[in-house]
């Protein structure tokens, strides 16, 4: 990783689910094609792990990292497969001090001040703002950046093509994640031109 910062690679990182693990190695392809290469597979689905070591194994330009992290077994099995970032919905100190003893990059979830904080307060400066659009969205990220300037977020939840440049916009947003470029119906008919030009879309957000 270029910067050990997973804010600064990409204006915004895909958020993949993905039910079958032979399609993580052509989608990841596509989405680093269009340019968009830190690329978070969600541990919702039985195929998570086998996608993140398929693509950590056979897409080298990818950053591959994995979502929903929600416990310390996460971690360790996510790592092991070859995540090179964590995202977590929300955290524990136990998930904390996991995630900090992974040796990798990881931006722990956030929906209120006191959780900034109490971050702030452990040496975390990098956070993922969820879910964004439900909780207040771009207006409650901006009143944070005057008391709070020092915490900087990776907004998900509830964003699109449309949303995200406002979101961009704020001097403590680093990136986005989203979903948009990667529809399901694309990744069922396994269209990965289609997903390449979405991530194309959204990769120039940030020129």
């Amino acid at each position: 990783m270029t910067s050990s910062s997973v804010l600064d690679l990409a204006p915004v990182v895909p958020v993949v689910v993905l039910e079958d693990a032979a399609d993580a190695v052509p989608l990841a392809r596509a989405l680093v094609a269009g340019g968009l290469p830190a690329i978070e597979v969600t541990l919702r689905t039985a195929a998570a792990l086998d996608a993140i070591k398929a693509i950590a194994a056979e897409v080298p330009d990818a950053v591959v990292g994995a979502g929903t992290v929600i416990s310390a077994q996460n971690v360790a099995d996510t790592v092991a497969a070859g995540a090179r970032f964590l995202v977590s919905p929300g955290w524990t100190d136990v998930l904390l001090d996991a995630m900090k003893g992974s040796g990798v990059p990881f931006l722990p979830g956030v929906s209120t001040t006191s959780e900034v904080v109490a971050l702030l307060e452990r040496g975390v400066t990098e956070m993922k703002f969820f879910p964004a659009e439900a909780t207040g969205g771009t207006a409650y990220l901006k009143t944070l950046s005057a008391p709070l300037p020092q915490a900087r977020f990776c907004p998900t939840g509830g964003i699109s093509l449309a949303s995200a440049p406002s979101y961009l916009a704020l001097p403590n947003v680093g990136c986005v994640g989203g979903s948009w470029m990667v529809p399901g119906d694309a990744v069922a008919a396994k269209d990965w031109a289609r997903v390449e030009r979405l991530a194309a879309e959204a990769a120039a957000l940030r020129g």
